[in-house]
């Protein structure tokens, strides 16, 4: 009898999305904003370590501009991928919504910075994104203040995605700390209670917090990212 040829078992491709926002202006202070940098680098490595293929998309497409205050490059992390030309190529030239097929995708990633305030809550692009991730058992992770990329999902039925989720993001009280009350068009904490989710937050200020409900984590702040990538990568590949 001929040897039987040996072939790999059918392997589905592990895919990610990060979501990073595209706006680097504030109302009155003359800085620069963007994407916070180590909320993507911190996400982007764990992933990578585990050869996680990701794609970065953008309101508009395009370069996506990183908050200046965020440009630590003594963070090692940051100063790799930041030196990195394939990855600085990739931020230079994030994909657009429309040519993104979100069933291509496990996980979603809503990167933050102060940015992401004036141009995710209102995309509906990036809103059907995140609903088709979603609906096909996916998850939906956010950070900081690209948890306001959540606050206008809404599912098939009509609901939005986060009412009655238990879910965390940049609080009132961080907001007041570094002295941007005055430029942001909104509270995120506030707007995330109005739209019916049950805000959660640690009790000190800028400490690492993950809040999960189902298929939804959220990351308070920026110390945050890399516990959400962890935690998305165990219930993806360990449950």
């Amino acid at each position: 009898m001929a040897a039987m040829e040996w072939r790999p078992f059918p392997r589905t491709v592990m895919k990610v999305l990060i979501v990073c926002t595209n706006h680097d202006t504030y109302p009155v202070k003359s800085s620069k904003t963007g994407v916070w940098l180590n909320e993507l680098t911190h996400f982007y490595d764990v992933m990578a370590k585990r050869r996680i293929i990701m794609d970065i998309v953008s309101p508009l497409g395009g370069n996506v501009p990183v908050d200046e205050r965020s440009l630590d490059l003594k963070d090692e992390c940051n100063a790799r991928y930041w030196e990195d030309p394939a990855f600085r190529q990739k931020l230079q030239n994030s994909l657009k919504p429309s040519a993104i097929d979100p069933t291509d995708y496990r996980l979603i990633y809503f990167a933050g910075g102060h940015g992401a305030m004036w141009d995710f809550p209102e995309n509906n692009e990036l809103q059907r994104l995140a609903k088709t991730v979603y609906e096909r058992n996916g998850m939906v992770t956010a950070i900081a203040h690209g948890v306001c990329g959540l606050l206008n999902v809404r599912l098939s039925d009509g609901t939005l995605l986060i009412q009655d989720k238990y879910v965390t993001g940049y609080s009132k009280v961080e907001e007041t700390l570094v002295s941007f009350v005055s430029e942001v068009p909104f509270y995120l904490e506030d707007k995330l209670k109005e739209n019916g989710a049950h805000y959660t937050k640690a009790m000190i200020p800028f400490v690492e917090f993950i809040e999960m409900d189902e298929r939804l984590i959220t990351g308070q702040n920026s110390h945050s990212a890399r516990k959400i990538a962890s935690k998305a990568l165990e219930e993806l590949f360990e449950k």
